[in-house]
C-alpha cells in the first residue's frame, strides 16, 4: 500500500531540514512569480507535493522525524518559498503510485522521470537530475553485459510503474518482466524467487551489491533516467515559469548541493535545456 504521510509545513521550516540553510546561500535570484502562477500551481492555496521514497537518490526519510529530505524536498521547499505557499508533502513508496494518485488529483507537483506514458497526464520541466538504469545479478550469474539480459527465459524484477518498468516494457523483446509493488521489493523478489536480474537505479543497486557480496551490478546501463518536475495537465500556463525555475536551480548549484547534502553526490545534474 502507498504511504500517504501528510504534513502541512511552511517553506522556511522545510528549508531547515538536512542542512538546507546552506543550500539557500548560493541561490541565483529570480523575479518573484506573479500571484496567478501560485493560483495555477496550487488552486487550494497549499502546494501539495508528491514525494517518491522509492527512489533514494532523490528522496529519503529523515532518520529522526521521518519527514522527506533530499533534493526533491529541497526543490519543493524553495518553490513554496518563492510562491509564498505552504507545502504539503504527500509521500509514496513507488513512482507508479505517484502516477496513479495524480490521476485522482491527489497532488499539485511531483518529481518523476520523464516518460511518454506519464506525459499523457503530466506536464514536465526539463530534467534536473539524470541517473542510470542497470541490472543487479548474482555473482554466479552467466549474465555479464546489458545485452545478455534480453534473452528467452530470463526473468527480470522491476518496480511496477517505475521509469525502467515503462522503458523495459517497450524495449525488451524476449525477457519477461516480473513486476513488484515497489523498487525495493523488486530486489527482494529477485532474491526470494531466484529471478535472473533486478532492474533499477544504479546507485541503490550498487549499495545493495556492496552490502551483499554474492551479488553484482552489470557494467553499463540500459537507459538514462531523466528526473524532472511535473504538474498536472491543464496547468500549462504555469509551465514556462516552472521550467525557468528548474534551469535556475541547476545553473546556481542548488541541485548539486542538494544531492551532496543528502549523500547522493554521485548523481549527475542534468545539462541545461536546449
Amino acid at each position: 500500500m502507498s504511504i500517504e504521510r501528510r504534513a502541512v509545513l511552511a517553506a522556511p521550516s522545510l528549508l531547515a531540514l538536512g542542512g538546507a540553510a546552506m543550500l539557500r546561500s548560493g541561490l541565483a535570484h529570480a523575479q518573484t512569480p506573479p500571484a496567478e502562477i501560485a493560483r495555477i500551481l496550487a488552486p487550494s492555496g497549499t502546494l501539495r507535493v508528491a514525494i517518491n521514497f522509492g527512489n533514494p537518490v532523490l528522496a529519503q526519510r529523515d532518520p529522526a522525524t521521518g519527514a522527506p529530505r533530499g533534493v526533491s524536498a529541497e526543490l519543493a521547499a524553495e518553490l513554496g518559498r518563492r510562491l509564498g505557499l505552504p507545502v504539503q508533502f504527500v509521500t509514496y513508496d513507488s513512482a507508479g503510485r505517484v502516477t496513479d494518485a495524480g490521476k485522482q488529483g491527489a497532488w499539485d507537483l511531483c518529481f518523476l522521470a520523464i516518460d511518454p506514458v506519464r506525459a499523457q497526464g503530466i506536464l514536465f520541466s526539463a530534467p534536473y537530475v539524470v541517473i542510470e538504469g542497470t541490472y543487479l545479478v548474482l555473482q554466479a550469474s552467466p549474465l555479464q553485459a546489458i545485452g545478455d539480459v534480453d534473452r528467452p527465459g530470463q526473468r527480470v524484477a522491476v518496480g511496477r510503474g517505475s521509469a525502467y518498468d515503462l522503458y523495459l516494457t517497450r524495449a525488451l523483446r524476449h525477457a519477461e518482466l516480473v513486476r513488484a509493488p515497489s523498487s525495493p521489493e523488486a530486489v527482494e523478489w529477485f532474491r526470494r524467487d531466484r529471478l535472473d536480474a533486478a532492474a533499477g537505479v544504479k546507485q541503490p543497486l550498487v549499495d545493495y551489491a556492496r552490502a551483499n557480496p554474492d551479488t553484482r551490478v552489470i557494467p553499463g546501463r540500459f537507459m538514462v533516467i531523466e528526473q524532472a518536475v511535473g504538474i498536472p495537465q491543464g496547468r500549462d500556463a504555469a509551465l514556462p515559469w516552472l521550467r525557468a525555475f528548474v534551469e535556475e536551480m541547476k545553473a546556481s548549484g542548488f541541485v548539486a548541493r542538494g544531492l551532496a547534502a543528502s549523500g547522493q553526490a554521485d548523481a549527475e545534474v542534468a545539462p541545461p535545456a536546449t
